[in-house]
């Protein structure tokens, strides 16, 4: 399987992931930047987050490279924290096919609040 973006020069971000297949023996992966941004849908002023994706592959991993640059694209998003864990989560999803993951994101305090969201496949029946 080649990579779409690995090795390659991209000056654009893109709106999916890229993947490999899943070594034997990995049960889980977990991939975390610090390098999110979006900005407030209200406002328009930047929000800058936290994330961690972690998952069970079942048959495919996620290629870093093509996670950087779809991180990216949120870049030009205008939307409130809550929702960004639900969509990267639902883009793992539907790229990879995963067992289970979990994408939680941590918006860095504005005006003294910190905002975690979470977001689950398959959804949790709390």
């Amino acid at each position: 399987m080649e990579s779409k973006y690995l090795g390659k020069t991209v000056r654009e971000a893109i709106d999916e992931l890229d993947s490999f297949e899943a070594p034997e023996g990995v049960s889980v992966v977990t991939m975390k930047s610090d390098e999110l941004t979006s900005s407030c849908p209200i406002t328009g002023q930047p929000d800058y987050y936290t994330l961690s994706i972690e998952y069970v592959p079942a048959k495919l991993c996620i290629e870093s490279k093509s996670l950087k640059l779809y991180l990216w694209s949120f870049k030009e998003k205008a939307m409130f924290a809550e929702k960004i864990a639900a969509v990267i989560c639902d883009r793992v999803v539907a790229d990879i096919a995963p067992l289970r993951c979990k994408v939680t994101t941590v918006q860095k305090a504005r005006g003294g609040i910190t905002i975690e969201t979470l977001a689950e496949y398959p959804k949790s029946e709390a």
